[in-house]
């Protein structure tokens, strides 16, 4: 610790990401990453004349890909904010709604970059204790808040909400920004988009780190009422004007085209997780119900901790958490076919 760092530096517990190893070999589980490549039409527009073009300033707007994704998902250019990743997007939407001077809510059991985030920008919050079975229950939030959050399906329980109870939980909360955080949506869940139109005070963030395939190209987006996209553009354009470079953009604008290639791979991972989960059951696991790209498993009869452990002594990377109520689970993330198989037999030699 230097006497040149700010109070606020001296405090800050930073988010600490998934291992990215550096070991020939090993199967990585741990960061539910996709386990295929992008669409083969990457590839196609990083050529030549892309490259030829880094010389030269992105769009600060990102307008070819704002119109993409409005196209996609049925709203205007005007509802839509694109950013460096969905952390990006996070923080920036963390400053521009979030200092109310109210605690900001969201689940005890959730993702870890929340009260980082809470810290660094000075954020009142409170943590609301998810149900025995890990479910969250709106009806908990129904009190004085600065801003809501969440993520659907919850991290890392893998746990979806039903889109009819966020609907349900918006019609209760009208004078807070309520965020849904949708960064494994697309493997089961119900996204809150088709909301946006409806409620004025609802931002959707998702990323196309998972699904897409794009996690090294760091693309992420937020959907709500061109109020808050206003908001969010303010805040951006008073820390970084250009987030997203010239070969993310034109990455993230195939991606979205190319439906065929994206609904392959999450067909597929959907039908390993399924299978996943019927082998780990067989070997005495308690799996919540994921409709992620990963499974939360619980390892009865073992520790969880000597298991991860004992996993990458066979070369598996999976996560632990070291934490209150789920010190006892290992997050897997859904890998190919191949993977699991090797996930699976490593776990019979245990």
């Amino acid at each position: 610790m230097s006497t040149f760092w700010s109070p606020v530096v001296r405090e800050l517990e930073p988010y600490v990401p998934g291992e990215q190893p550096q070991i020939d070999g090993l199967i990585k589980l741990n960061t539910n990453e996709s386990p295929y490549p992008p669409s083969p039409k990457v590839i196609d527009v990083i050529n030549h004349d892309t490259i030829d073009r880094l010389r030269l300033y992105p769009d600060p707007n990102s307008k070819k890909l704002k119109n993409t994704i409005a196209h996609y998902y049925g709203v205007t250019a005007e509802q839509v904010f694109v950013g460096n990743g969905s952390d990006e997007v996070l923080a920036l939407l963390f400053m521009a709604f979030f200092q109310q001077g109210k605690p900001l809510l969201f689940p005890d059991i959730s993702y870890s970059f929340y009260p980082v985030y809470c810290k660094l920008f000075g954020i009142d919050y409170q943590t609301i204790p998810l149900c025995e079975d890990y479910t969250i229950n709106f009806a908990d939030y129904a009190q004085a808040n600065g801003g809501i959050i969440f993520p659907n399906p919850n991290a890392p329980t893998a746990i979806g909400k039903p889109l009819a109870e966020i609907e349900a939980l918006l019609q209760q909360n009208t004078e807070s920004v309520v965020v849904v955080d949708e960064a494994y949506v697309d493997f089961g869940a119900q996204t809150a988009i088709a909301l946006v139109d409806k409620y004025p005070n609802l931002l959707v963030v998702q990323t196309l780190s998972k699904s897409r395939s794009l996690a090294g190209m760091r693309v992420g987006l937020a959907i709500g009422h061109r109020d808050l996209i206003d908001a969010l553009d303010r805040v951006k354009n008073s820390f970084n004007s250009y987030p997203l470079d010239r070969i993310a953009e034109a990455a993230a604008i195939v991606a979205f085209e190319d439906e065929t290639y994206f609904s392959r791979c999450r067909d597929q991972i959907i039908a390993t997780r399924d299978w996943t989960t019927a082998e780990l059951e067989k070997l005495g696991f308690k799996v919540l119900p994921s409709q992620a790209n990963f499974v939360f498993a619980e390892p009865l009869g073992k520790n969880a901790a000597d298991l991860a452990q004992h996993l990458r002594d066979h070369k598996i990377l999976v996560r632990y958490f070291n934490k209150p109520r789920i010190s006892q689970f290992l997050r897997i993330t859904i890998g190919t076919d191949e993977q699991m198989q090797a996930l699976i037999e490593a776990l019979k030699k245990a």
